[in-house]
């Protein structure tokens, strides 16, 4: 790792200052952004070879800064957190030039290890536990909730569910 240039894209202000401030202590330079609407403007200056971005920034995706960061350096490491992961994010995520997805609470530690990660392990096991039918109900909302542009009233009517019920699950995972 001879660039350690690090961009971080989250919109929570303390859990970015605290990122920033931990690889800052590794030696990275490291510049924050909480949402994208300057990342053009900061990629005309600084030419990060890292970056940790969230999927959810305030009510828009970090999925169209994954894109824009890729398109301006292919070769840059991209990590994408989010508290609500999903299969099809994950996906979404890695097709539009993610290097790795990871699920918060995720550290520094996980983070530049996953920078290491440079390609998939034809030996991981295989033999995953079945995933729990509250897991699917999640990765549904929340596929919904993307093709939605996040507009709960629609996914609610999309999925079936009354807005109220939709909200309320939610609120359990803080999501709101």
């Amino acid at each position: 790792m001879t660039d350690r240039r690090l961009l971080v894209i989250e919109d929570d202000a303390g859990f970015a200052k605290t990122l920033a401030r931990s690889f800052e202590r590794r030696g990275y330079e490291v510049r924050v952004l909480h949402d994208a609407a300057g990342l053009a403007d900061l990629l005309a200056g600084f030419a990060p070879g890292f970056a940790v971005v969230d999927l959810r920034l305030r009510a828009s995706s970090g999925l169209a800064c994954v894109e824009a960061l890729h398109g301006h350096d292919s070769a840059m490491k991209i990590i994408v957190l989010t508290g609500f992961a999903s299969i099809a994010t994950a996906v979404e995520a890695i097709k539009l030039g993610a290097t790795n997805y990871l699920t918060k609470p995720s550290d520094s530690d996980d983070i530049e290890r996953a920078f290491g990660q440079g390609a998939g392990d034809a030996a991981a096991d295989l033999a995953a536990a079945p995933t729990s039918i509250k897991t699917l109900e999640w990765e549904r909302i929340h596929q919904t909730l993307a093709d939605t542009d996040f507009n709960i009233s629609e996914a609610a009517r999309r999925l079936g569910m009354h807005r109220r019920t939709l909200a309320r699950k939610l609120d359990k995972r803080h999501i709101r």
